[in-house]
């Protein structure tokens, strides 16, 4: 394996590099672009990179399916950080290039929706094709593809063009979350401030059994920071769950809820604990929790219970 490589979804000038580039390793690190998110996270499973940045989750269009799909099915990853971006779009275009002459834009279909009412209101006729990138329609308009891209202002001079608008942005602060993915490993010691994220599958279709999973985590007080739904592919109205919870696989609550899904479901994947990303831990161990729910309290009731299985009431 090259210790020494990450990679990420490509090509150069995408918002995954510049998420990459905020981690203090990627200075000493070998940064290799690749073309998809299942050909960033396959280098990683054949050894020919250390890790994998890709995106998983944006604060408008929700989760990136790519990258679900990918960890939910491929052979086992594990997440070991999380980066959040702010997305703010820039309109680049090749030098001489004025808003009255763009009849065509491009960009990722994720970015669309973040543009949407903009480009209605200043490019009303100008016609939306998608590209696999921001940076790879950044490339199709300095190709002359296309008159203008919506992509990172950083991506402006890796491809010649220049960014004719800025910060452009029909929802503020919207922002994008990035995970660094490697081969499956021992999780980092638990911060108080974590994530912890996996795949279920339901054992049958039958009323209440998405209720059943949820309890799971309600009744230890787990909090659950996303859940989406995606498709097998094994026919219609068959579902897996891609999952995200506060704490870590180390905290009594959550491991009893890890437990708990693999008592009823058929099939779970672990995907990692890792600190969520721009978030203190708390001054002190089990504040924020919900009475009956601190690691303490999961101690105190299973030796209370030692205690009535040994007849010492």
């Amino acid at each position: 394996m090259s210790a020494t490589r990450y990679t990420y979804l490509g090509p150069e000038g995408t918002f995954t590099e510049a998420a990459l580039r905020t981690l203090p390793e990627a200075a000493t690190r070998e940064l290799v672009p690749m073309v998809s998110v299942p050909a960033a996270l396959d280098a990683v499973r054949q050894g020919e990179a250390a890790a994998a940045l890709v995106p998983i989750e944006n604060s408008v269009e929700g989760g990136v399916t790519a990258t679900l799909d990918e960890l939910a099915t491929g052979a086992p990853l594990t997440i070991y950080r999380e980066v959040l971006l702010p997305i703010r779009f820039a309109l680049l275009v090749r030098p001489g290039t004025r808003l009255s002459d763009i009849k065509t834009v491009t960009g990722h279909p994720v970015a669309q929706p973040q543009v949407r009412n903009w480009l209605a209101a200043q490019l009303p006729d100008a016609h939306w094709e998608s590209a696999a990138s921001n940076a790879d329609g950044a490339r199709l308009v300095r190709d002359g593809r296309y008159d203008a891209a919506f992509a990172g202002e950083f991506a402006a001079a890796t491809y010649q063009l220049e960014p004719l608008v800025t910060e452009i942005h029909d929802v503020p602060n919207a922002q994008t979350r990035f995970v660094l993915a490697g081969l499956p490993a021992r999780p980092a010691a638990r911060t108080g401030a974590d994530r912890t994220s996996m795949v279920v599958w339901l054992r049958d279709d039958h009323p209440g059994a998405l209720m059943e999973l949820l309890q799971e985590f309600a009744a230890r007080g787990v909090n659950l920071m996303r859940i989406e739904s995606r498709p097998t592919g094994e026919g219609m109205g068959r579902y897996c769950f891609s999952l995200d919870c506060e704490g870590h696989i180390m905290d009594r609550r959550v491991a009893e809820t890890l437990t708990g899904l693999k008592r009823i479901c058929p099939k779970v994947r672990f995907l990692g604990s890792y600190p969520r990303a721009g978030e203190e831990p708390p001054g002190r161990a089990g504040a924020g929790l919900r009475p009956g729910t601190s690691d303490e309290d999961f101690v105190a009731a299973a030796e209370w219970l030692a205690r009535c299985q040994d007849g010492r009431i």
